[in-house]
């Protein structure tokens, strides 16, 4: 769909409104009358920018949420440089999980599209791949600055770094405990850090 700068705007506005409402009463109390509510927008509007209706809306707010998931994260994520800094999104991360608990509107949302379906698919591929992509460019950064060993495959150690902190998410949404997400990344960082840098003969 082709979008005016205003059209675009009150898309959006109807995107971040349906978020809101996720976040305070839970996405299967989500009602399109609440949405128009909270946004000021008719039903028409709404159907014109969601022909779909609410399934439409459900996934754009899940690639919305899944942005949030990657800009939370900045400038920190794009930015590991060095072992302070990794260091320090580590704590941006604990930090971001430990303020949201078990309630968490991406996973609402997702569960409410169904994981399995395409379009749920699409949106978890593209989230798992930005951030892994950036975990990678900073295993990169400290591989050229000499700091971990040359010959690691950094897409490999990023995907296992991102599948310890999904698994800690998973496990923080089940129990409502941090401890295995901390573990997590550190185990993690530390594992990168730990590594001897082979010395040429």
């Amino acid at each position: 769909m082709s979008l005016t700068r205003k059209g675009a705007a009150t898309r959006q506005r109807i995107i971040e409104g349906a978020a809101e409402e996720i976040r305070d009463q839970g996405v299967f109390s989500l009602r399109l009358e609440d949405v128009m509510g909270r946004t000021a927008t008719s039903k028409s509007q709404l159907f014109h920018y969601f022909p779909g209706g609410k399934d439409e809306l459900l996934l754009a707010v899940a690639r919305y949420e899944a942005a949030r998931v990657i800009d939370d994260q900045q400038p920190e994520l794009g930015s590991l440089t060095s072992w302070d800094a990794w260091w320090q999104w580590r704590d941006k991360v604990v930090a971001r999980y430990r303020e949201q608990g078990d309630n968490c509107p991406l996973h609402a949302v997702m569960s409410q599209l169904g994981t399995a379906t395409d379009a749920a698919r699409t949106v978890a591929r593209e989230l798992l791949g930005h951030w892994q992509d950036q975990l990678a460019a900073g295993i990169r950064h400290m591989q050229d600055a000499g700091e971990t060993a040359p010959g690691l495959d950094a897409d490999r150690e990023a995907a296992a770094l991102l599948a310890g902190v999904q698994g800690g998410v998973m496990i923080l949404l089940s129990t409502g405990g941090i401890a295995h997400l901390e573990a997590a990344l550190d185990r993690g960082i530390a594992h990168l850090r730990g590594i001897s840098v082979a010395i040429p003969a």
